[in-house]
């Protein structure tokens, strides 16, 4: 017949030596006691930590032992659940035999594959940052691809840019007196011109006054217009 009461006392001397600074009793009757388990340190000495509360049964270690997660540190939900998942596994594989230092034993690696899960995927966060500051960087320096379709219609808007520009400083020159705008000049600043001599000639209709003197002896001048050497300037100083 099997003295679980002797198994458990043995059991219980024995964690007590090997998790010396990790162990604490919370009661005796029934044994209950918590041990700490904390991972090899990770990424900036970072550390993953639970504390497993076990109580015996009755008929330890023919039945396995009630635990719990009692406290944790830097340790996510998904991974706590995975914790226990652990522990029923292991317990189930066990029974027979005590078990504890087995069970400490397998959650302390799973606690270092949690650490190097972290590790991990602080790297992979830290590429992928990484891999958007470049993207961010390259597509900066190569600003936008240059198509016939937006060369065309930023041809068009820069020179309209620049006539506008034009008219303004060429208008505000001849306001400040600088420069005397031509014909042309003046047309192209203000399109008003454009009908403004039409518009003074419909309004000064027959009003208009002629001096017929100077065309009286037009008549006289002997002018051969087919005459290659014809000058009409020549006229005026001939007769100076």
């Amino acid at each position: 017949m099997t003295d679980y009461a002797e198994e458990q006392r043995n059991e219980l001397e024995a964690i007590e030596s090997i998790y010396e600074d990790s162990y604490t009793v919370l009661s005796e009757n029934p044994a209950c006691f918590t041990i700490t388990v904390t991972s090899d340190a990770g990424e900036n000495d970072e550390t993953v930590e639970v504390t497993l509360k076990f109580t015996y049964v009755e008929k330890y270690p023919d039945e396995a032992p009630l635990w719990e997660i009692h406290e944790q540190e830097n340790l996510e939900d998904s991974d706590a659940k995975e914790v226990l998942q652990l522990l029923q596994q292991q317990a189930e594989e066990n029974l027979g035999m005590v078990m504890i230092f087995t069970l400490v034993t397998a959650v302390q690696e799973k606690l270092n594959e949690i650490v190097d899960q972290i590790k991990s995927r602080q790297e992979e966060e830290k590429r992928r940052i990484e891999r958007e500051a470049e993207e961010a960087e390259k597509k900066a320096f190569q600003g936008t691809v240059v198509t016939i379709e937006n060369f065309l219609s930023w041809k068009a808007n820069f020179e309209r840019d620049m006539n506008e520009l034009k008219k303004k400083k060429l208008k505000e020159e001849e306001q400040s007196g600088k420069i005397k705008l031509t014909g042309k000049q003046l047309f192209e600043t203000d399109h008003n011109l454009d009908t403004s001599d039409i518009q003074f000639l419909e309004e000064a209709g027959n009003n208009v006054e002629v001096d017929e003197s100077l065309f009286q002896d037009i008549d006289d001048l002997d002018l051969d217009e087919d005459d290659p050497d014809f000058d009409p300037l020549a006229l005026g100083s001939d007769e100076d």
